[in-house]
């Protein structure tokens, strides 16, 4: 159970755990006021084993205290001068396992109150852009671009997680720490941004290596430069070394050079992806190393794809993956987000896309191109094969919603898995999201046109229609938005429309014509998936709200609601 301080500002602001030996303790302090000292007091059973201090008042400082005996634990400090945003503790040993345990987090870094909720969220704070996931030790994990002390963006790090499944997460302690200079000021400068991850050589599977982005708003010759850092427990980075410290030359590229995706080619020789722009709109850069650790000897081998569609200016978070084995025949899918692009037939921004074509590690060829999400709130999609088939998830959000002035929770999509079927990409979520059903709602009065209520608002509705393309219209009374999946001439939509007075965009698979859904509600989103993820939207939704209830008119022959938990 997390404990947290009293929110009154009066002195002393005490916080009392009773934790192991050999637990570490991670805290960020900061000082109130100018001039003023912040200082935290730690004992336990009543000794003192710390006192963490600091005069910095811009950005909140981080310490690590590790108690060398067990007991009851005692956080304690004058809340008129110091101020305290995250304490959290973990013993290393058992992490992987137990996670780690929230000792305290101010009231709106915290994560919002939703126990029904069963999309990936950060226990604390901002967070967008999934990094680095892959399977290593026998874990899922994924790290995440992350700023653990409000929920807006700002200053980098990277979050971290594990699982089994792709559904049920274990937090861990953060992972990695944007550069000291950058920590100083609260000024969102730069810090780690986006990047990939690969296995480390350790004897145990744990060791991970990462590839990010290190970027300093304003830094000569170069703001974003290529860094690696390797994690020898799979639980925290060690220090990081420059890979890549200029962008190629003579390609009259912008500034942009970003989102290192790491993978093994189809000649076994360490791959890299970048995403970049020219003056002619977004490109993707191609890197190899013969170095079988990936450390060092990057060479640049050219623009793998050029995409300028719908007015985007930079590729972004490319990644790409074998969709079938890994011989000649293979066929790769090559995907990144589409940064500021507008499709004007919708008003959808930041749009992403995969193209497939042949890879032979070191030219890609194109034979199809198609949109990844037609909701278009699946942002930052990173894959990885898992076993034999590639497995990816997204942000849940879009930066066209976003603003520095407004906080801004959101999660990660459901994990989904990546498949080829002739010309198209399937993207269903995977086989583990079906233990999220524990409980059937209803198996006949939503097909029979009656209001079907949603208990918790956590469900999964699954319909099959009378044939391919029959017209349907399923709405939900949601307190916040008007909601609903929608089947028409036109195509598959979601309808959103957040009651602004601003007319929304469209978010609609023009032409679709499916014959079966799975639509999931969660606080704050709506997923849809259609003919096995032949279409797939995702949307964002403000608030934490639950749907109350559904209706359905149209050509549906069967339909259930599962009520989904944890």
């Amino acid at each position: 159970m997390s404990l947290q301080a009293k929110s009154e500002t009066s002195a002393p602001e005490t916080i009392e755990a009773e934790l192991p030996e050999g637990t570490v303790l991670h805290l960020w302090l900061k000082a109130r006021h100018a001039g003023s000292e912040a200082k935290l007091f730690v004992a336990v059973d009543g000794n003192d084993i710390g006192e963490p201090s600091t005069r910095r008042t811009g950005e909140f400082e981080f310490f690590a205290v590790t108690l060398a005996k067990g007991g009851r634990a005692t956080l304690s400090y004058d809340a008129t001068t110091t101020a305290l945003s995250v304490a959290y503790a973990f013993r290393p040993d058992t992490v992987m396992k137990e996670g780690i345990r929230v000792l305290h987090s101010d009231a709106r870094t915290a994560a919002p109150d939703v126990p029904d909720s069963y999309h990936f969220r950060p226990p604390f704070g901002w967070m967008n852009d999934p990094n680095g996931f892959g399977r290593f030790g026998g874990n899922a994990h994924l790290f995440y671009q992350h700023y653990p002390h409000e929920p807006r963006w700002n200053t980098m790090h990277w979050g971290h997680a594990v699982s089994k499944d792709f559904v049920h997460w274990t937090h861990l302690p953060m992972f990695l720490f944007p550069a000291a200079h950058l920590s100083e000021k609260d000024d969102g400068r730069g810090g780690a941004f986006s990047g990939s991850a690969i296995p480390g050589t350790g004897p145990e599977g744990e060791e991970i290596r990462v590839f990010y982005t290190e970027h300093v708003r304003d830094r000569q010759p170069e703001e974003q430069i290529q860094l690696s850092a390797v994690s020898r427990d799979g639980i925290v980075a060690g220090p990081s070394e420059t890979v890549m410290p200029l962008r190629p030359e003579g390609l009259n590229l912008t500034t942009d050079f970003r989102d290192p995706y790491v993978f093994k080619g189809p000649d076994g020789r360490w791959k890299m992806l970048l995403g970049s722009r020219d003056r002619q709109g977004g490109v993707v850069l191609l890197y190899e190393t013969a170095d079988a650790q990936g450390a060092d000897g990057w060479t640049f081998l050219g623009i793998i794809h050029r995409e300028d569609g719908f007015g985007m200016t930079a590729a972004e978070c490319p990644c790409m993956v074998p969709l079938s084995g890994k011989n000649a025949e293979t066929r790769w899918a090559l995907i990144f987000g589409l940064l500021t692009s507008r499709d004007p037939a919708t008003g959808r921004r930041n749009l992403t896309s995969v193209t497939v074509g042949g890879f032979d590690g070191r030219t890609f060829t194109a034979e199809f191109v198609q949109e990844l999400d037609f909701g278009s709130d699946a942002y930052a999609f990173q894959a990885f094969v898992d076993g034999d088939e590639p497995v990816g998830i997204a942000w849940l959000a879009n930066w066209t919603d976003f603003s520095k002035k407004d906080d801004f929770p959101t999660t990660m999509t459901l994990p989904r898995r990546v498949l080829l079927d002739g010309d198209t990409v399937l993207t269903p979520p995977v086989v583990a999201v079906e233990s999220l059903r524990h409980q059937l709602l209803d198996d006949t009065a939503l097909a029979a046109g009656k209001t079907v209520p949603l208990g918790t608002g956590a469900v999964e509705i699954v319909l099959d229609l009378t044939e391919p393309g029959a017209a349907f219209d399923l709405t939900f009374d949601h307190p916040d938005v008007d909601l609903g999946v929608k089947l028409d001439a036109d195509g598959l939509a979601i309808v959103f429309d957040a009651r602004t007075g601003v007319t929304p965009p469209r978010y609609v698979a023009t032409g679709a014509k499916p014959s079966s859904l799975r639509v999931f509600l969660d606080a704050g989103s709506i997923e849809v998936f259609a003919d096995n993820g032949r279409w797939t939207g995702s949307k964002r939704i403000p608030g934490f709200a639950a749907a109350r209830s559904a209706a359905l008119t149209g050509g549906v022959a069967e339909a259930c609601v599962w009520q989904l938990k944890l």
